[in-house]
């Protein structure tokens, strides 16, 4: 079985925000994230594998493998092309959250926002916690 590598690591979260985002916007709405999700979770921001910031953690074992893990809770990245926010389930369940989160792209569970005014942070707050509420719950 391949080896997972979104793993917490003992990088250092501000240098890497420093280094690898590609502008200031970027470095801006990484920071400001850092200190939403914080204050939102209690936890401290931790660098998983390379380019992923995460809070908190939880266990999970997958359905359709044998494999199992730890993941954040929510985290984030500062990719080139867009900030990828890891705050959503993928639960057809949480669909009405996205309703009125403002201008964003989708991947499966990846939420892409090219800069985090294009975002409602009441919206993102409510939609962390619900996310939260549902990792604790259901990966207990």
């Amino acid at each position: 079985m391949a080896e997972i590598k979104t793993k917490q690591t003992s990088a250092n979260v501000h240098d890497f925000i420093n280094s690898f985002s590609n502008t200031e916007q970027k470095k801006k709405d990484s920071f400001e994230l850092i200190k939403l999700m914080q204050n939102l979770t209690g936890y401290e921001p931790k660098m998983w594998g390379p380019t992923i910031i995460g809070f908190g953690s939880y266990h999970y074992k997958s359905e359709k493998s044998r494999q199992e893990g730890d993941c954040p809770l929510v985290g984030f990245s500062p990719r080139k092309a867009a900030i990828s926010l890891y705050v959503y389930t993928g639960d057809p369940q949480h669909e009405h959250l996205l309703k009125n989160l403002g201008k964003f792209t989708m991947g499966k569970a990846c939420i892409y926002v090219k800069r985090l005014s294009d975002i409602d942070q009441t919206e993102l707050k409510n939609l962390m916690e619900e996310t939260i509420t549902f990792l604790q719950t259901n990966h207990a």
